[in-house]
């Protein structure tokens, strides 16, 4: 699908199509009619809002040990270090992400070994703060086996009240997960899912004494098969 970041190519196209029918127009007016397209008056406008998507998608500088571990890598987040805030990491929509889908998110995240915390639990807390953000945001903790993936997980998004959005102030956030024998890695980090900023900042991981607690597995949405007529 296209999006205003392909502007020049769609009036391309559009020339060509209308060439088949023996209708010619200029590259300017295809660049106009584009423009129209997307509710902007003229191409000086839209061509403003593709030098501030460019800005804006400029990459922020990774911090050493992490990586930006988002599912989809499609332009819809901008992820690293904040350079106005130092001490600071983020997370930022980027003008493309209003075509983004809904289950998309950004993600900064690290893994280490297991050996450390097996026997006990591991629990990871930070702060993170928001602005404008019209989604979630949250840590995630994840413990996996050498080759059985996933043992324990868990991102806080089920839990009301905990992740935050809007505009919201530093919040500290705190995860833990029992760590198995046959854990062989730990993943963690915070996600943003939506449009606006998030921002995490004082990260810690240690071990702790283990819960015990089973795996937590999804609840299910209904106790039983509902609403299968369409009612």
């Amino acid at each position: 699908m296209h999006t205003f970041m392909d502007a020049k190519l769609m009036a391309k196209l559009l020339r060509q199509a209308l060439a088949e029918r023996s209708i010619d127009i200029t590259h300017s007016d295809g660049l106009e009619l584009v423009s129209r397209q997307f509710g902007l008056a003229n191409w000086n406008m839209l061509s403003a809002r593709i030098e501030a998507a460019e800005r804006a998608m400029k990459p922020l500088v990774m911090p050493e040990g992490w990586t930006d571990g988002s599912a989809n890598h499609d332009g819809y987040f901008s992820i690293g270090l904040d350079p106005a805030r130092p001490g600071c990491a983020m997370i930022q929509s980027t003008p493309m992400a209003s075509h983004a889908p809904a289950s998309h998110f950004g993600t900064m995240s690290q893994s280490v070994s297991a050996e450390d915390y097996k026997g006990g639990a591991v629990r990871l807390t930070c702060e993170l703060a928001c602005e404008h953000l019209d989604g979630a945001g949250t840590i995630w903790l994840r413990v996996d086996g050498q080759r059985s993936g996933a043992l324990r997980f868990d991102n806080l998004l089920d839990q009301p009240g905990v992740p935050i959005s809007g505009t919201h102030d530093w919040k500290p956030f705190s995860v833990a997960l029992d760590v198995p024998d046959e854990a062989a890695s730990i993943h963690f980090g915070f996600l943003m899912r939506g449009r606006g900023t998030l921002w995490a900042r004082d990260f810690a991981v240690e071990k702790v004494a283990a819960t015990n607690e089973p795996a937590r597995r999804r609840a299910y949405r209904n106790e039983r098969p509902t609403n299968l007529g369409f009612a």
